[in-house]
C-alpha cells in the first residue's frame, strides 16, 4: 500500500491509547538541605544516618550511593545534598516525610524537588511588595447566640428543602435561612454549632454566619460520612471510593494519598492535613453491605483536641498528635486482642485550665494535663478479659481489672469524667445463660476504686445523667426479647450515695415498653422512648428532682428515690428519632422517611411533656437542633446566678406577661379584621344583587332595604375589655447546686 493511501486514515485514537507521558529523570531527584556540616572523617556516618532516617520515616530503602554530597575546597560538606530516588512517587514520599524533620537538636531538614531549584535561582533580587487585598468584614459565626429572647435554632430537612428556623414557646417560628437542594445527602452541625456542613457529590461545604455564607469547602469525591473534632478545628471525611491521585493543581491529593478512604482537613485553612487507609470491617471489601459495617467515627478525639486515635481490632491503638497528625511516639500502642476504647472527658476545672493554657494565661509552674483513655480486651486462650485505664502521652497504666466469662463490653464515661461504667455482658460456663455486670470506676478517687453491680436480667440501655451522679438503666426478663418481639422492660434509676460511697438503686418502674434513654443536656429531666416498634410509640417524661425538698424533709435516707416522678406518658405516633435542644427546655420527636416511618413529621414538647407543636409533613427527613458552645461564665459566676435565680425569674415573668398581652391584642385585632372582611363581602354581594335586579327592571328587594336601613340606623361599636380576676403562677425550679 502506498503512502498516499494512508492519508484518509485517522490514527488519533491509537495515538491517544498508546501515548506515554514523558517523565524526566530529574523528577526523581530531590535536594536535601539543613544537614550538619561535617568533614570527610564523618561524611560516611552522616550519609548512613540519612539513609536510616529515610528508611524509618519514609519507608524507603536509600543507599549511600544514591546520595551526592558536595564539599568545599577544605573537604567540608556544604549542608545540602542531592538524593536520587527510583521514581517520582518515591521522591514525593521522601519529601513529605523528611521536609521539616528535626534531624537533631540543631538541624531541621528541608527537602525540595530538584526541578524547583531553577525557579528559586531565578528569583528577582528586588523585593516587590504584594498588593494588599481590601479587607472585607465577615458575619459573626456565632451571631445566633445574640438573640434577645435566647431562642434556639433547628434544621428541618423536607424533600429537597433545607430550612434553618427559630423555635420558641409556640414551636417553630420564623425562618432564619432556607434553600432548595442545599445538600445532596444529609446535613450536620459542628459540635459547637459554629458551622453547618452539607454533603455533595464533590465533597463537603461549610456554612456560617447570620446569612449562612459559605465558609470553606473540601474536595473529597462521593463523601458519605463526616465528623468534627471537639473544638471544630478538624474535619474527618470518609468515602467508599478510594482516593485517586491527580496532577491537577486544584486537587489536594497526591500519589501518596492514592487508595486511602479517610481524609482529615483543617477547617480554618481548608488544607488537607493527612489521609488514612481503612481499618477493621469493610476495609478491603467492595461489597456495600460490608462497607456499612464500618465503625464511625473512625477517629476518636481526645477532649482537648490534642490527639486523634483509632483502633485496629485485635492488634493496636494508633494515636496521632495534632496539628500534623503524626503518630505519637512514632509507633502504635500494641495491645493484643484490643477491641474498643474511649477517651475520658474533662470536667469544668480542666476545661478552664485548658482555656488558660491556650490563651497564655496559665499560672507559672502549672503542669500539663494528661489525657486518659479506657480500653478492653476479650478473653484470649488462657488470659481473662481485661479493662484498663491508660494515661497519655506517658502510656502509663493507671488501673486494670480482669473479667471472666465475658461475651461483650461497652464503655460509658460520665460527661465530666468522674465515673466510668463498663457494662459487661457475661455468660455462664455452659454459655446458655447470659447476665450483666456494671463495673463502676470512680476515677477521681485515690487508686480508682471499682464497684460491681450484678444485674440478673438483660440490659437494654444505659445512660449517665449529664454532669450528674445518677444513671438510668433499662432491663428486661421478658422471654420475648429472644424472639425479636417488643419485651416488657423495667426502668431503674441509680444514684451515688456520698455517705456509703456506693451507687444505690433509687427507684424502679416496672411494666414498661421503653427501650431508649435520652437525658436532658442539663440533667434532672429524662425522657424514655419506645423505638423500633410498629405498635408502640410511648414516651415517658421523668423528673428526678420534682419533690426533692419535700422528700428530704420526710425521709432523709430515701430522699433521692422519693423525688423521682413520672410526670407524664404520651404517644408520638411514627416516631423514629428523639432530639433534645441544647438548653434542655424542649425536645423533639420525629419520624423520618429515611427509616421508613409510618407517619413522617415532627412534634415539639417541653420538658414537662406538654406538646408545643405537631406537624405531619410528607417526605420529612431530618431534624437537628443547633448545638451551643460551652458557657463563657466561670463556675463562680454560674453559682451567683443560681443564688439570684428568683430575681432573674421576675424579669422573665414580666416579659412573659407582656408577650401574653401582645398575643391577646393580636388575637382581638385578627378577629376584628376577619369580621370587617366578612361585612365588606356581604355588602359587595348585596350591591351586585341589586345591580342585577335594576338591570332586569325589578324593584329593590324589601328585605335588603330593611337590612341596609337597620345597619345604618343601628350601627354599634363593640369594645372588648378584659380584666384579670386572679392569676396563679407555679414555677418549677432546680434546687440550687453549689457544685
Amino acid at each position: 500500500m502506498s503512502d498516499h493511501e494512508h492519508d484518509g486514515i485517522d490514527y488519533s485514537d491509537l495515538e491517544h491509547q498508546f501515548a506515554s507521558e514523558y517523565v524526566s529523570p530529574l523528577d526523581s531527584v530531590v535536594v536535601l538541605d539543613g544537614a550538619p556540616v561535617v568533614g570527610q572523617d564523618k561524611a560516611d556516618r552522616l550519609l548512613k544516618a540519612i539513609t536510616k532516617t529515610a528508611s524509618k520515616e519514609a519507608g524507603i530503602a536509600v543507599q549511600t550511593s544514591q546520595i551526592e554530597m558536595p564539599v568545599d575546597d577544605q573537604g567540608q560538606s556544604k549542608g545540602f545534598m542531592f538524593v536520587s530516588l527510583h521514581n517520582p512517587t518515591e521522591a514525593q514520599v521522601f519529601q513529605r516525610a523528611l521536609d521539616g524533620y528535626a534531624f537533631d537538636k540543631r538541624h531541621t531538614l528541608s527537602v525540595v524537588p530538584f526541578a524547583e531549584v531553577e525557579s528559586y535561582a531565578n528569583l528577582d533580587d528586588n523585593y516587590v511588595e504584594p498588593q494588599q487585598e481590601e479587607w472585607a468584614p465577615r458575619e459573626h459565626f456565632r451571631a445566633w447566640l445574640a438573640d434577645p429572647a435566647g431562642r434556639d435554632q433547628l434544621i428541618l430537612y423536607v424533600g429537597d428543602d433545607l430550612r434553618v428556623a427559630w423555635t420558641g414557646k409556640s414551636g417553630v417560628s420564623e425562618t432564619a435561612h432556607q434553600r432548595n437542594k442545599w445538600t445532596d445527602l444529609f446535613t450536620q452541625w459542628s459540635p459547637q454549632g459554629t458551622y453547618l456542613a452539607t454533603i455533595h457529590l464533590q465533597g463537603v461545604a461549610l456554612w456560617g454566619g447570620a446569612s449562612f455564607e459559605r465558609i470553606n469547602r473540601f474536595a473529597h469525591p462521593e463523601v458519605k460520612l463526616i465528623d468534627f473534632s471537639p473544638y471544630e478545628r478538624y474535619l474527618v471525611t470518609w468515602s467508599p471510593r478510594p482516593i485517586e491521585a491527580s496532577n491537577s493543581p486544584m486537587s489536594p491529593f497526591t500519589d501518596e494519598d492514592a487508595g486511602n478512604n479517610v481524609a482529615v482537613w483543617d477547617v480554618v485553612t481548608g488544607k488537607l492535613v493527612r489521609t488514612f487507609p481503612m481499618v477493621g470491617a469493610g476495609a478491603h471489601s467492595s461489597d456495600p453491605t460490608e462497607q456499612k459495617r464500618i465503625n464511625w467515627p473512625m477517629f476518636k478525639w481526645s477532649p482537648d483536641e490534642k490527639y486523634a486515635a483509632r483502633v485496629t481490632p485485635g492488634q493496636q491503638i494508633s494515636v496521632y498528635e495534632t496539628p500534623t497528625l503524626s503518630m505519637l511516639g512514632k509507633k502504635s500502642i500494641k495491645i493484643e486482642g484490643v477491641f474498643d476504647f474511649e477517651w475520658a472527658p474533662m470536667n469544668d476545672a480542666e476545661r478552664e485550665a485548658l482555656e488558660a493554657e491556650r490563651n497564655g494565661s496559665a499560672k507559672p509552674g502549672s503542669s500539663a494535663r494528661e489525657n486518659k483513655l479506657a480500653f478492653w480486651t476479650p478473653e484470649i486462650t488462657n488470659q481473662p478479659a481485661r479493662v484498663s485505664l491508660m494515661a497519655l502521652p506517658s502510656r502509663a497504666i493507671l488501673r486494670s481489672k480482669n473479667l471472666f466469662n465475658v461475651h461483650d463490653c461497652k464503655l460509658h464515661f460520665q460527661s465530666n469524667g468522674d465515673f466510668l461504667c463498663v457494662k459487661v455482658d457475661r455468660h455462664t460456663k455452659t454459655g446458655k445463660t447470659k447476665y450483666c455486670n456494671l463495673e463502676l470506676f470512680r476515677l477521681r478517687e485515690k487508686d480508682i476504686p471499682v464497684q460491681v453491680i450484678e444485674i440478673k436480667d438483660a440490659v437494654i440501655a444505659f445512660a449517665w445523667e449529664p454532669a450528674g451522679q445518677r444513671f438510668c438503666l433499662i432491663t428486661s426478663n421478658d422471654p420475648n426479647i429472644v424472639n425479636g418481639q417488643l419485651p416488657k422492660t423495667i426502668v431503674t434509676f441509680y444514684g451515688y450515695d456520698q455517705r456509703k460511697g456506693d451507687f444505690l438503686a433509687l427507684r424502679s418502674f416496672p411494666d414498661k415498653t421503653v427501650n431508649n434513654v435520652y437525658w436532658s443536656p442539663k440533667g434532672r429531666h429524662c425522657l424514655l422512648a419506645t423505638l423500633g416498634s410498629n405498635t408502640k410509640f410511648d414516651v415517658d417524661f421523668f423528673d428526678l428532682d420534682l419533690d426533692r425538698e419535700d422528700a428530704a424533709k420526710a425521709n432523709d435516707a430515701d430522699s433521692g428515690g422519693a423525688a423521682i416522678r413520672l410526670v407524664t406518658t404520651v404517644e408520638a405516633y411514627g416516631m423514629t428519632d428523639v432530639e433534645w435542644d441544647p438548653s434542655g427546655r424542649y425536645v423533639a420527636t420525629y419520624g423520618s422517611m429515611w427509616t421508613a416511618s409510618m407517619e413522617s413529621g415532627y412534634s415539639l414538647w417541653d420538658f414537662r411533656g406538654q406538646r408545643v407543636e405537631e406537624a405531619k409533613v410528607e417526605r420529612f427527613k431530618q431534624l437537628l437542633w443547633r448545638p451551643r458552645p460551652p458557657t463563657l461564665l466561670s463556675r463562680e459566676q454560674q453559682r451567683t446566678i443560681r443564688r439570684n435565680l428568683r430575681e432573674y425569674s421576675r424579669q422573665f415573668e414580666e416579659q412573659d406577661q407582656l408577650d401574653a398581652a401582645n398575643e391577646n391584642s393580636e388575637l382581638v385585632e385578627r378577629r376584628t379584621r376577619l369580621l370587617d372582611e366578612w361585612n365588606a363581602w356581604r355588602r359587595e354581594c348585596r350591591e351586585q344583587l341589586e345591580e342585577k335586579r335594576r338591570v332586569l327592571g325589578k324593584q329593590p328587594k324589601a328585605s335588603l332595604l330593611k337590612a341596609q336601613e337597620a345597619e345604618e340606623a343601628d350601627e354599634e361599636v363593640e369594645e372588648w375589655v378584659e380584666e384579670v380576676i386572679d392569676e396563679k403562677i407555679e414555677v418549677i425550679a432546680d434546687k440550687e447546686k453549689d457544685n
